[in-house]
């Protein structure tokens, strides 16, 4: 199956689709994502904007100078990391990125720019 986002002219995801690979297939039986685009466009209207998106992506906003998708700035003091297009604080979680279960966990607070135990 092959995902592909509809994006609005600020290029937000309005939504998510998934269509058969057959669907995406060129005229040499290769996977072409412009052959995706243009059976959406056949479903929900030429004017109507797509771009092939991973199943598994939680961000809601295209970048196509980056050709990335990342979720809206979080808060003013985050960043853009360039390689992985997450946004991040500016101190490191104390919890790292992933912590296990029973870590004590933390919330970033805008206002105190710092990690505060939840």
């Amino acid at each position: 199956m092959a995902h592909y986002a509809q994006l609005d002219d600020n290029s937000t995801v309005l939504t998510v689709v998934v269509i058969a690979d057959s669907d995406t297939l060129d005229g040499e039986g290769n996977e072409s994502e412009v052959v995706g685009i243009v059976f959406c466009k056949s479903l929900w209207g030429s004017d109507t904007n797509w771009k092939k998106t991973s199943y598994n992506t939680t961000a809601n906003v295209y970048d196509s100078g980056r050709d990335a998708f990342y979720s809206p700035k979080p808060y003013p003091s985050h960043t853009l990391n360039e390689t992985t297009c997450i946004w991040e604080a500016p101190t490191a979680n104390p919890a790292g990125d992933n912590p296990a279960e029973g870590v004590q966990k933390y919330d970033w607070d805008e206002s105190s720019l710092s990690w505060v135990a939840i």
